[in-house]
């Protein structure tokens, strides 16, 4: 069946034809800047970007999935104003850049584990291509396109027609109507290749340059590394929606510049997670770790399951209730997969409508659905519907086999006798006896809890 992705540089959702006729998929996702831990909602868009990834290895295609990691040159502002994080990462926890980037970077990776998000196949550091950014940035400056301030290299947007289109922005109005201080920039479009140290400040993270001592912009660092590592025209470019006006607007500038192209064929991004209706931001220095999840009980899988729930390019309103709810009909799924018997063969008709909602712009919200309607099915014999639910499961990613209910520990005489006393009274309706039998269940350390498939007794 065809792929069809939403391409936000068009607008409009269009069939997937890759660049190369030999089977691959270049794959670019903008990786984290490691100066802090990745917030739950950084984490959706790479839930996001690993279910197209599935699903383009479902449709046989070879996926080579870079994704970089900014270790340096992404200011405070993603308008090349204030420090850059990375130092301000350092100041923050007394350690260097150098050992906060290895620390977060680590932490991201273990974070992708925990959400059962593939490996990229390339993970790629800024630090690590410095010349491969000096040499981008002096294809831009021979290309009459760069300017020298006091404080930098930067690109002159005015040279660039096609300037802001992926983001359809008003570059008039903003000409007009702009309320931030340009200092010695020629436009508040135009954005920094390459910032000087400040004079009598040594930095932790500074290189020589043609122009002078200092350091990348964050824009230049992605063009140039998925250049190396896929071409500088490449079939899909990746990211949070809150990057199309400046990061990757100003990404695909840099590669007109460079290239005479806009990168990637296709771009497409991730909308965001909501707690009462704002953006989950580091900015404010209060947000939801993986690991804050881990810690109070809840199971990583359910938070991909919640996300999946939802369109990606749909925003979701985070809370522990909708979490609680999700991670109980995760369970629900588990189980009901867990008592199906091996040995069967995937249903045809569910595997051709599994297939259409996930080329239909990756509709995982459908194919949740559908696997409720195929566990509910009386046409489908139990262990078809198990290997069904596994061949879905190679694209949701809910480590379905690997479920297995939690042991019961044996449980005293003594207890029994009580659960069964406690059974008999309710059958009685003998409310008061019940509740002494409870009582002192709970007395001796465990605790009865009622489910529509009887009373299951849990250690306290």
């Amino acid at each position: 069946m065809t792929l069809s992705l939403y391409d936000t540089y068009a607008r409009e959702q269009r069939e997937f034809v890759p660049i190369k006729d030999d089977g691959s998929v270049g794959l670019y996702c903008c990786g984290p800047t490691v100066y802090n831990y990745a917030h739950i909602g950084n984490l959706r868009t790479y839930i996001f970007e690993d279910i197209l990834r599935r699903v383009l290895e479902l449709n046989n295609y070879l996926v080579n999935h870079v994704v970089n990691i900014t270790d340096v040159g992404h200011l405070v502002s993603d308008a090349d104003d204030g420090e850059d994080k990375m130092e301000k990462g350092a100041a923050r926890t007394g350690k260097t850049a150098w050992e906060i980037a290895e620390i977060y970077t680590q932490a991201f990776f273990e974070d992708l584990n925990h959400l059962n998000i593939k490996a990229p196949t390339v993970i790629c550091k800024a630090t690590d291509h410095i010349e491969e950014q000096i040499a981008a940035i002096q294809q831009i400056e021979a290309k009459d396109m760069t300017y020298i301030t006091s404080d930098g290299v930067y690109f002159d947007t005015s040279r660039d027609p096609e300037y802001g289109y992926l983001a359809r922005l008003n570059i008039e109005g903003l000409q007009e109507g702009a309320r931030v201080e340009k200092g010695e920039k020629r436009n508040p479009t135009d954005f920094a290749l390459w910032k000087f140290s400040p004079a009598n400040e040594q930095r932790q993270m500074e290189w020589e340059s043609p122009w002078g001592k200092g350091f990348p912009g964050w824009h230049i660092e992605c063009s140039a590394m998925a250049t190396k590592y896929l071409g500088p025209l490449f079939d899909i470019h990746c990211g949070g929606k809150d990057h199309i006006p400046i990061h990757h607007s100003n990404e695909i500038a840099q590669s007109m510049a460079c290239y005479g192209t806009r990168l990637s064929n296709y771009w497409m991004h991730g909308y965001f997670l909501q707690t009462d209706k704002s953006k989950m931001s580091k900015s404010s220095g209060e947000f939801l770790r993986m690991q804050t999840l881990i810690d109070k009980g809840e199971d990583p899988i359910a938070y991909r399951f919640l996300c999946l729930l939802a369109h990606y390019r749909s925003d979701i309103n985070f809370s522990w209730e909708t979490l609680n709810s999700a991670s109980t009909a995760l369970n629900r799924m588990r189980e009901a997969y867990f008592q199906l018997p091996d040995g069967g063969s995937t249903d045809d008709n569910y595997v051709s409508r599994f297939t259409a909602f996930v080329n239909d712009d990756l509709n995982t919200s459908q194919v949740i659905a559908l696997a409720w309607e195929l566990l509910k099915a009386t046409d489908v014999a139990d262990a078809d519907k198990k290997a069904t639910l596994t061949y879905f499961d190679n694209v949701l990613g809910l480590r379905l086999s690997e479920w297995a209910p939690a042991e019961q520990a044996e449980i005293p005489a003594e207890i029994a006798e009580l659960v069964e006393a406690r059974q008999k009274a309710r059958a009685d309706k003998d409310w008061a006896a019940a509740d002494k039998a409870r009582d002192d269940l709970t007395a001796l350390g465990y605790e009865v809890v009622d489910t529509p498939d009887g009373s299951q007794v849990k250690t306290l």
